[in-house]
């Protein structure tokens, strides 16, 4: 059996896959040699399995986070709430020191960062069981090892832009 050729644009197809709303996380590990907070926001966050508990996430090839995020044993998943909109801007821009100065964080008994309770949604400790290389991402899998939530409104991607709720169509 052979693919088919997509035969549309790249445009088409970014508008269409920005119809369906996500929620937003930011995914922190440590940096194994100089043992510095690392992190960065993703909009690609998925449930797979309930037993054993696994979760997805996606990060571009050309990340500069990625080779760590290979090669870590884990990392944690924070799903932010809907009032941290500018904290999932942080994590998306600028470099390390300045994304972890604008938030309060603990390490796990992994010696992984925490972001403090109050801010999150939901957080997943992850144990980081595969990846796989598709296109211009991997696909991260993480076996849950720990995880709890809060009954706060999440953050919403949706259209190119964050939202409480997905928005009309542009």
């Amino acid at each position: 059996m052979s693919v088919r050729e997509a035969n549309f644009d790249a445009m088409a197809f970014r508008q269409a896959l920005g119809r369906f709303a996500t929620g937003v996380a930011i995914v922190t590990t440590i940096d194994p040699h100089t043992k510095t907070p690392l992190g960065l926001t993703i909009s690609s966050f998925n449930s797979v399995s309930m037993t054993p508990p696994l979760v997805l996430w996606s990060l571009q090839n050309s990340s500069t986070l990625l080779d760590t995020f290979l090669k870590t044993d884990r990392y944690n998943i924070h799903v932010l709430t809907a009032e941290q909109m500018l904290l999932a801007i942080d994590f998306s821009k600028g470099n390390q020191e300045e994304r972890f100065s604008k938030v309060s964080f603990t390490l796990n008994e992994f010696g992984i960062p925490k972001l403090d309770d109050t801010c999150c949604a939901a957080y997943f400790e992850c144990y980081n069981k595969s990846q796989y290389p598709e296109g211009d991402h991997h696909i991260m899998v993480g076996q849950v090892e720990r995880c709890s939530h809060t009954d706060d409104m999440p953050l919403v991607y949706h259209a190119g832009s964050f939202s409480l709720t997905p928005s009309k169509g542009k």
